[in-house]
């Protein structure tokens, strides 16, 4: 079984994804005319009067921090610097392109989630990729696959992933045992995942924004206390991306192997594509009342995550004195010690409390998109739903102190297979993400803001519910 899944692994995630779904960020940035650039200011346009919900849907801001809750996690940490290990400094660099394209990617995906959801048996907005997989292409066998992969991945593996993280940074800096670490985390999972998506939602808006801005905040006072340094560290990237240093050295490889570390570790941390978010942008309810806000949103959600934080994690790791590159140090050692370089031993307990909440946010965001699953596989009354949440936090449990490296492995060819279902699936719909687009600029330009009128489409007719954007 180890085997089967190694090289399904190995199929997808050197091949299948990573070309797919750089080609995927491709075709949409070309098709919809480069927007996540020519249209940036849009990105914050839309989020910053967002506070306004209803009985219906969480805010587009929640849907934000929820996406980022579950997109921020070990990997900004670790993943970063595995790259920097792997890749050189000119990983960076292409972890930005991937972010770049990716964020057409998100806009689309996201846009088709809020355009196909519906209403659960509580009046509450749920969809997602599974809601437009059945409605848009009449294929509710795939979005049944699409959601049994995803709960299977997000909803219990990966919690598993984060917990284990959590453990180590614990064990590691205070001392604390792992098995007690994992039962206070399923304890805090529980308060909050039992109390649904509104629960998951007010706990993200406040916890997401500090700890996000908290390590933003860290990452500046290093630039500052090393801003002679700086230039030279930009310098760095540019120049090992393109192989300028290499080439002056005589070195071969260097540019492949900081584009394909560089690649792989943007794709796996932004997500976009991967069908994960929209699970969530479909939750909200719109501001202004368009699909393709939320599409906007969530296209800020991969900025946030790969050029903002994953960038302060490299600059913090290149202004210091340890990193090296293919040197021993990697992982969230790597950062760990960069931080002790720069603060000392308070470097070492910041990274442990940093990887506590990135990963404790990552597990109840990850809950919220198997829970929009739940309800698409007619699944979410009381029963189900209780099983899940308990299974997710014996899951919590069991990671915290058990290694789950095989379980990880058969989770990433899980999502996988999440993955490209999706691809596929956004593609077919390509045609109606870019006529939603023109819509929404063409009364932008008008001066107008911009709302969804279904008698617009008729080709939409019995595929979406017309009483959700009527009102």
């Amino acid at each position: 079984m180890t085997a089967l899944i190694d090289a399904v692994n190995g199929v997808l995630w050197n091949y299948v994804l990573v070309y797919g779904l750089l080609a995927v960020g491709i075709y949409f940035t070309v098709r919809l005319g480069f927007l996540q650039i020519r249209h940036f200011p849009e990105l914050f346009r839309v989020i910053a009067k967002s506070e306004e919900t209803d009985r219906h849907g969480i805010s587009p801001f929640q849907a934000l921090t929820i996406s980022l809750a579950s997109r921020v996690g070990t990997g900004n940490i670790a993943g970063v610097a595995v790259a920097l290990s792997l890749g050189g400094p000119g990983a960076i660099f292409w972890m930005w392109i991937v972010a770049l394209l990716g964020m057409a990617t998100a806009y689309a995906e996201s846009t088709l989630a809020q355009l196909y959801k519906v209403e659960n048996s509580e009046g509450q907005y749920r969809g997602g990729p599974a809601f437009y997989i059945a409605r848009g292409l009449g294929a509710r066998w795939a979005g049944s696959l699409f959601c049994v992969f995803l709960i299977l991945s997000f909803g219990l593996v990966f919690n598993a992933v984060q917990a284990n993280s959590i453990a180590d940074a614990m064990e590691g800096a205070f001392g604390f045992d792992k098995l007690w670490v994992g039962v206070a985390v399923a304890i805090l999972a529980g308060i909050v995942i039992f109390g649904g998506i509104r629960q998951i939602a007010r706990v993200a808006q406040v916890v997401v924004p500090v700890m996000a801005g908290l390590y933003l905040l860290l990452a500046i006072v290093v630039v500052i206390l090393n801003i002679s340094e700086v230039p030279g560290v930009i310098a760095l990237i540019f120049g090992h991306a393109f192989g300028l240093q290499e080439a002056a050295g005589g070195i071969t490889g260097g540019v492949l192997a900081a584009m394909l570390n560089g690649v792989k570790r943007g794709l796996f941390s932004n997500e976009a594509g991967m069908g994960s978010a929209p699970n969530i942008a479909a939750v909200a309810t719109p501001q202004p009342h368009h699909p393709s806000s939320q599409g906007f949103v969530q296209a800020l959600g991969v900025f946030i995550d790969t050029i903002v934080i994953c960038t302060c994690t490299a600059i913090m790791i290149l202004l210091s004195d340890v990193y090296q590159f293919g040197g021993e140090i990697e992982g969230a050692t790597l950062t760990q010690s960069a931080l002790q370089d720069q603060f000392g031993a308070f470097g070492l307990y910041f990274i442990a409390v940093a990887i506590f909440f990135f990963a404790f946010t990552s597990i109840i965001g990850n809950f919220a998109y198997a829970e929009n699953a739940m309800t698409f596989l007619r699944a979410d009354s009381k029963v189900p739903m209780t099983i899940l949440r308990l299974a997710v936090l014996a899951m919590v449990v069991w990671g915290a102190y058990e290694s789950v490296a095989t379980v990880f492995n058969a989770a990433d060819a899980s999502m996988g297979l999440m993955a490209t279902i999706n691809l596929i699936a956004i593609m077919l719909l390509s045609g109606t993400v870019a006529k939603l687009t023109r819509d929404y600029f063409r009364q932008r330009a008008a001066g107008k803001s911009p709302v969804f009128v279904a008698d617009d489409y008729p080709e939409l007719q019995g595929r979406i519910d017309s009483d959700i954007w009527s009102k």
